[in-house]
């Protein structure tokens, strides 16, 4: 069935996948989560995907938040529910992908926008993005990893002040407290991000699927347990074709041919 509320695409070993709903601002309702969530797993099962790209239509938003409308159904039962609990698979499942996932922020990232965005390896800021965590204004709290994905990203008490003001920031701003990784112009945004995610893709699968695991899954261990882990994961490396291929290959001076084995 083809998707009403994404756009999915291919490219060079890209994926793509465009939140489409700009009358909204890309607001996302359940049907854009199910459909997106559905393409970033069609995207980690894709030998020929290396990199993943999440971004939003037009210029103006890449997703000012959730959908109000059904916002407005939610209530302390439909929280503590299933629908609820898939609504949180979709950052979960991106930020553990085995693949590099980049948010290419487009305008509006605020509420359940930002928590995907944040919940990516990479965010790429056009210099019109905006960012924030409006929900005490609603008279709730982020609900989709922001009091959790923010702090560690961002410190706890900028985090805080984010949190609890509803205010947004700039990009400069998100650029200066860390929050994204790079601000560029808008008409360049896909551009950079794009020659980026073909930059990661070149790089060895199998090390980047490990490297990045490690990062995750260290950040919820102690310091001495995560350099245990860390160096598991390497010794797994060590003895990797991959490996055998990347040092002949600078011994030798020569491009590596690496295969992900």
């Amino acid at each position: 069935m083809p998707y009403q509320e994404i756009i999915y695409e291919k490219e060079d070993g890209l994926a793509i996948i465009t939140f489409n709903r700009p009358d909204f601002r890309n607001a996302l309702n359940y049907r854009a989560i199910d459909e997106a969530l559905e393409a970033a797993r069609n995207a980690e099962a894709d030998d020929s995907v290396r990199v993943l790209i999440l971004t939003g239509a037009g210029e103006k938003a890449f997703i000012a938040g959730a959908d109000i409308a059904e916002l407005r159904e939610r209530n302390t039962m439909t929280e503590l529910g299933r629908r609820s609990g898939e609504r949180r698979v979709l950052a979960n499942f991106l930020e553990t992908m085995s693949k590099p996932t980049i948010a290419a922020i487009n305008g509006f990232a605020v509420g359940t926008g930002l928590e995907l965005a944040m919940a990516c390896t990479i965010r790429i800021a056009s210099e019109n993005a905006r960012f924030g965590q409006p929900e005490i204004n609603l008279g709730i709290m982020p609900g989709n990893g922001g009091t959790q994905r923010l702090p560690r990203l961002v410190g706890e008490g900028r985090a805080m002040e984010m949190i609890l003001t509803g205010e947004l920031i700039d990009a400069q701003e998100g650029y200066r407290i860390g929050l994204v990784n790079k601000v560029v112009p808008q008409t360049k945004l896909m551009t950079y991000v794009k020659d980026l995610a073909k930059k990661l893709s070149a790089k060895p699968a199998l090390a980047v699927k490990l490297a990045k695991n490690a990062v995750h899954t260290g950040l919820n261990m102690s310091l001495n347990d995560g350099i245990e882990y860390e160096n598991k994961l390497f010794a797994i490396l060590c003895g990797s074709q991959d490996k055998q291929e990347g040092v002949a290959a600078f011994l030798e001076k020569r491009p590596p041919n690496f295969q992900g084995k």
